[in-house]
């Protein structure tokens, strides 16, 4: 595990700035870089750091769905015989429209699924369609799954690492040179 420190001020600002969320631009380090004062590199370098270190646990999309007209969405929950899990999360993965899969511990008695996966449609009825697409072509024909779709839609953002966001406008200050 890389145990790199950053510069504190690097870090911070490009904490604040990865907040927001990365910039639709053919090179976004490079924008995040000029906002914050550093190079392209160091940005790269910085996240890659940041992640080695634990303190990133995951870089990815928030998938606005129903701007994309995708009107429903269904977890849905198998439960899968644990020897299984592996194979058969990477059979229902690599479908496009599974936009999540991941494994969690059965709560016995009450909660006895395994496998999560969701399933984005245009209406209930296409993602009902697309589920049975997932067990046919995974072999999924005995194994027990819910589909549960959602009612509401909340505020869907990426993580917040620094409350009350002021660090946003930092800029980087070269070292100062001691003769």
């Amino acid at each position: 595990m890389d145990m790199k420190v950053l510069n504190p001020n690097l870090e911070q600002a490009l904490i604040a700035v990865i907040e927001q969320g990365l910039p639709l631009v053919p090179r976004p380090y490079a924008d995040l870089a000029l906002q914050i004062g550093c190079s392209e590199q160091e940005v790269i370098d910085g996240l890659q750091t940041l992640k080695n270190r634990g303190d990133i646990k995951r870089f990815g999309v928030v998938v606005r769905h129903r701007k994309l007209g995708y009107r429903a969405n269904g977890m849905v929950v198998w439960n899968v015989p644990d020897e299984d899990v592996k194979r058969l999360g990477h059979c229902i993965g690599q479908y496009s429209f599974v936009t999540l899969c991941y494994r969690r511990p059965r709560q016995l008695p009450e909660w006895g699924y395994n496998l999560f996966t969701m399933v984005h449609g245009r209406n209930k009825q296409e993602v009902e369609e697309k589920t049975q697409l997932l067990v046919e072509q995974c072999g999924l024909d005995d194994i027990n799954h819910e589909i549960l779709f959602s009612s509401r839609c909340f505020k869907q953002r990426g993580a917040r690492y620094i409350s009350n966001n002021p660090l946003a406008d930092i800029k980087i200050s070269p070292p100062s040179s001691k003769k």
